[in-house]
């Protein structure tokens, strides 16, 4: 095979041209691309127009219902709801994004490696992955934010440090597909290494189920602090996350405080519906690219 024939090849593998057009004809996909980036303003740009503190306690103004100065009231320990919300949205999209990144780095390069090498080689790592899936993924998160200090790196790592499983799977399978295809059999007869197949070739071919994981592990991540934040092994003060205000507002529900309840929920289900229908819809245009 010609050089010219390999880089043809290459070129309609990736190819994320008509995937951007396919995905930019999907209305859901484009709903919840543009609600993600509403959510992603509120809450680093919101506090330039709403500024608060949410350090200091303020027990004088605890639990005031919505009305001038405080638009969505405020909680039992004087705090800004608004406020409390955009900085906890900060925190959540933080740790969904660093989580996601980081077990997306790992699968990727590990289900490439596995994908790749076949044979016993792949069995043993596979099988090592099955074995790691059958742990109680949600209660090993609780002991490990339980032992270390709950912040935004610690949870991320925790988080990422369990979710790369499926995303190495995922790689694998891809990468199954890809190393029989002729650029790949090319760059072998050519010399290449490993390395440079996995990291050249094999990798950025697989970049659209890559693009698409990371969508969906930044959902589930999000998804895993407001459990953790729930069940009160969150962040810690002064640091807030959606789950933990969730929390809070709920042992409050009997007293009919809402505006402690809905607003913190609806921005979970929001951003949660917003990043699976991004992914659906990305997953769609990769999917009819790949056909």
């Amino acid at each position: 095979m010609t050089s010219h024939a390999v880089d043809a090849e290459i070129t309609t593998a990736r190819n994320p041209v008509s995937a951007l057009r396919r995905l930019r004809r999907h209305p859901l996909g484009l709903a919840g691309g543009l609600l993600l980036l509403l959510i992603a303003g509120f809450c680093f740009l919101g506090p330039l127009l709403h500024p608060t503190n949410q350090t200091d306690v303020d027990l004088l103004n605890a639990a005031l219902p919505p009305g001038p100065g405080h638009p969505l009231g405020t909680d039992t320990n004087g705090f800004d709801v608004l406020g409390r919300l955009m900085a906890g949205g900060q925190v959540s999209l933080q740790i969904g994004l660093l989580a996601a990144l980081f077990a997306t780095t790992i699968g990727t390069v590990y289900g490439a490696v596995a994908g790749l090498a076949g044979g016993v080689v792949d069995g043993f790592l596979m099988r090592l992955v099955d074995v790691m899936l059958s742990i109680p993924f949600l209660f090993f998160v609780l002991i490990l934010s339980a032992r270390f200090h709950a912040n935004t790196l610690s949870l991320s790592l925790v988080i990422g440090g369990f979710s790369w499983l499926l995303s190495a799977r995922l790689v694998r399978g891809e990468v199954l597909t890809l190393r029989v295809r002729e650029f790949v059999l090319a760059a072998r007869v050519m010399g290449a290494s490993r390395r440079r197949i996995i990291l050249t070739h094999l990798i950025p071919n697989a970049l659209g189920v890559i693009i698409v994981n990371i969508t969906f592990q930044v959902a589930d991540a999000i998804l895993v602090v407001a459990a953790l934040g729930f069940l009160g092994f969150g962040t810690t003060y002064p640091t807030a996350d959606w789950g933990s205000q969730l929390a809070s507002g709920v042992t409050y529900i009997s007293a009919d405080y809402w505006w402690l309840i809905y607003p913190v929920g609806g921005c979970i289900v929001l951003t949660v519906l917003a990043l699976n229908l991004l992914a659906d819809a990305l997953r769609d245009a990769v999917g009819r690219r790949a056909d």
